[in-house]
């Protein structure tokens, strides 16, 4: 098993995207990360797609999206060089003075800046590689394990020059 990485253009249309999800829990692959989005041709949409698998369910899973009409391209990211981030929000509530001192110091070293604070909590917001972001929110578990919300918004990717 082998984390993967795909990007799709295709059809912004209604339905399109429950076909497309619909073709992994055909072949039981859980999704680990999906983000979709317009580009800059309005009639196109954006996929990218973060999942573990094996060789061969992959390449037959790319095959059906290949054959899909909604589809225009597939693109593998897997293997390819790639910068690829994730947005991600961590909400901190319950916080003391001394915790507020020490989630900004945090937040400094993570470059994830605190973007609302007020006397009930903080709210920060980092845009990095998933293991980034694994990181930060193992430290933070680790000091306020019931005191953080998290709110991940999967990872969009496009391929290097």
């Amino acid at each position: 098993m082998k984390k993967r990485w795909l990007c799709l253009f295709v059809e912004n249309e209604v339905g399109v995207l429950a076909g497309i999800t619909g073709l992994f829990s055909g072949k039981f692959y859980n999704l680990e990360s999906l983000t979709v989005g317009v580009t800059e041709d309005k009639s196109i949409s954006r996929i990218t797609i973060g999942l573990t698998g094996d060789d061969r369910t992959f390449e037959q899973v790319k095959k059906q999206l290949n054959r899909c009409v909604e589809v225009i391209k597939v693109i593998d990211y897997t293997d390819t060089a790639v910068f690829r981030k994730e947005l991600m929000f961590v909400r901190i509530r319950g916080c003391s003075e001394k915790d507020r001192e020490e989630i900004f110091r945090i937040a400094q070293v993570f470059d994830a800046p605190v973007v609302d604070c007020n006397r009930n909590g903080l709210l920060m917001e980092s845009v990095k590689e998933e293991r980034d972001n694994d990181r930060l929110i193992a430290l933070l578990e680790k000091h306020y394990v019931n005191h953080i919300e998290v709110v991940r918004g999967g990872s969009v990717a496009v391929e290097a020059l």
